[in-house]
């Protein structure tokens, strides 16, 4: 049974199955964020319509998208077909049949939020480590450089900087959230994934970490915090804040 795996408000993933290519003629698919509604029967569920921008995406009748439930389990993965559209209690919503059964999906064990925020970041002197899992944040350097995140996830983050990092060189990550009615405060070491030139913007660099000998308390307080935002974000789009 599909209420087994996934439960209403279970946010979700709907990517287009149909290709499309963009300015740089990469071949790119359109991705949406929506969360579940309700569940109909084993076959058809009810999601939100998706939101871009602070406006409704009105995803066509017949059109079909993979579909990826961010669960307490992790992340499950089906197709389904829109079969129709209307407005319920003053929500857009979905109507979508399932044309496969769920599968255990290991694409991406952490769901992203797009944010702004303010942080800092430094790199670690590997010379100074003994070994890559004993690398902790020590405060004790207090020259860090600022920067920009950009997106945030319980596995890692997107951030601006006018510093570009090494590929696989690790450093101290610093910011604060809003989770549970109080400002946190986090101090965490980071994997670069990622750091390359910025277009347009010469001094600056977009860097991608993965969080490594993170805590698990660190790790659940943040995607608390993300859901929590996803929710907030959402009831501002359909002005109910």
């Amino acid at each position: 049974m599909i209420s087994k795996f996934v439960q209403i408000g279970n946010k979700i993933e709907i990517e287009s199955i149909k290709k499309t290519t963009d300015e740089l003629g990469e071949i790119t698919r359109k991705t949406y964020r929506s969360e579940l509604y309700d569940i109909e029967s084993e076959d058809v569920i009810k999601i939100a319509m998706p939101m871009e921008q602070s406006k409704i995406v009105l995803l066509p009748v017949d059109a079909e998208y993979s579909l990826c439930f961010y669960t307490a389990n992790g992340l499950y993965q089906c197709l389904a077909r829109v079969i129709e559209r209307y407005k319920s209690n003053n929500l857009f919503v979905l109507s979508m049949e399932l044309e496969t059964d769920l599968q255990k999906y290991q694409r991406r064990e952490y769901y992203r939020l797009n944010t702004v925020l303010e942080m800092k970041s430094k790199a670690i002197d590997t010379d100074s480590k003994k070994t890559f899992e004993q690398v902790q944040f020590i405060d004790t350097d207090l020259t860090f450089d600022n920067g920009t995140m950009v997106d945030i996830s319980g596995g890692g983050a997107r951030f601006i900087s006018k510093v570009q990092y090494p590929k696989g060189s690790l450093i101290r990550f610093v910011f604060s959230l809003f989770v549970n009615g109080s400002v946190t405060e986090y101090k965490l070491v980071g994997k670069v994934l990622k750091s390359d030139p910025m277009e347009n913007r010469e001094d600056s660099f977009e860097n991608r970490i993965q969080f490594v000998n993170m805590v698990n308390d660190d790790r659940e307080s943040i995607i608390k915090y993300i859901f929590e935002e996803e929710r907030r974000q959402r009831h501002r789009e359909r002005g109910t804040l």
